[in-house]
């Protein structure tokens, strides 16, 4: 039994250019990977990289002009797969705004199994639950558009977790959040991936977020140009710079400290790591 959640076998998408002259523009080349149940992937990429196209690759909003999208053993390009397809990998948007659309929170969390048909008992206990697992049930009698940032992503986020699904992906989700909100995310994706089960999907351009997925994959002129831990990825710290990205700010300490001679073994992500590490020099 296969443990893919996603196999992207040579994928790529280009998008139309319709100016004086029409031209394809190619955002993905070639992209061949495989993401597992169960998995807290981060995939970062300067702005243009292809990165959000991966991500709507993954949940059939985009289609490949060539390659093959399968999730969970289905292929993104039969249209009567496209309802399993969205149901089973949810996805959370830059800007939260755009994905409430209700008057209260609890009703916005509602409308997702609403539109499955699912019965009303059933949906008030997955309101319930989704609203307690994201950790605002206690506003779900508010407006929506009169809570914080981080607590409006919380409620996109809820609204997708009333569907069941079995995994999430962010497209830039806390890029418009303070280090508050941002961390609230975190912290509930963090707690979904490790007590669900849900496989988590995390386009970000925050490097202290990436430390924290057990995946990282690195795209760059529409190709994975690194792919790995965090640890072993973040070790390549001119190749990470040379691709205009940055590493965690106590990685690059470290480098640097190993630059001008100190002896480091490995190079940490955390705080807590690099006092282990440098503890004893």
């Amino acid at each position: 039994m296969s443990n893919n959640m996603f196999k992207i076998e040579n994928v790529s998408f280009s998008y139309k250019s319709y100016g004086e002259v029409n031209i394809d523009i190619p955002a993905l080349e070639h992209v061949s990977t495989t993401i597992e149940k169960g998995d807290f992937v981060v995939i970062l990429g300067r702005n243009g990289s292809g990165k959000s196209t991966f991500a709507r690759l993954l949940n059939a909003l985009l289609m490949p002009i060539e390659g093959k999208v399968i999730v969970l053993g289905k292929n993104t390009a039969d249209e009567s797969n496209m309802w399993d397809i969205r149901s089973t990998a949810g996805m959370v948007f830059q800007n939260p705004d755009n994905q409430i659309i209700a008057t209260t929170v609890e009703e916005d969390v509602a409308f997702g199994p609403e539109n499955l048909g699912i019965e009303p008992s059933e949906i008030r206990k997955r309101v319930d639950e989704a609203l307690q697992t994201v950790g605002i049930a206690d506003y779900k009698k508010n407006a929506p558009h009169m809570l914080s940032g981080g607590q409006k992503q919380r409620v996109a986020i809820a609204g997708i977790l009333a569907m069941k699904p079995e995994c999430i992906i962010l497209d830039e989700a806390t890029s418009m959040l303070d280090p508050l909100g941002r961390k609230e995310v975190i912290n509930v994706l963090k707690k979904l991936n490790k007590d669900e089960g849900i496989t988590i999907i995390h386009i970000t351009h925050h490097m202290d977020e990436a430390a924290l997925a057990n995946r990282l994959i690195i795209i760059d002129k529409g190709n994975v140009v690194l792919d790995g831990t965090p640890k072993e990825v973040f070790s390549n710290v001119d190749t990470v710079k040379n691709l205009g990205l940055d590493v965690p700010q106590v990685t690059e300490l470290t480098y640097l400290l190993k630059e001008y001679g100190i002896n480091v073994d490995s190079l940490p992500l955390t705080v807590e790591e690099a006092f282990e590490i440098l503890k004893d020099i």
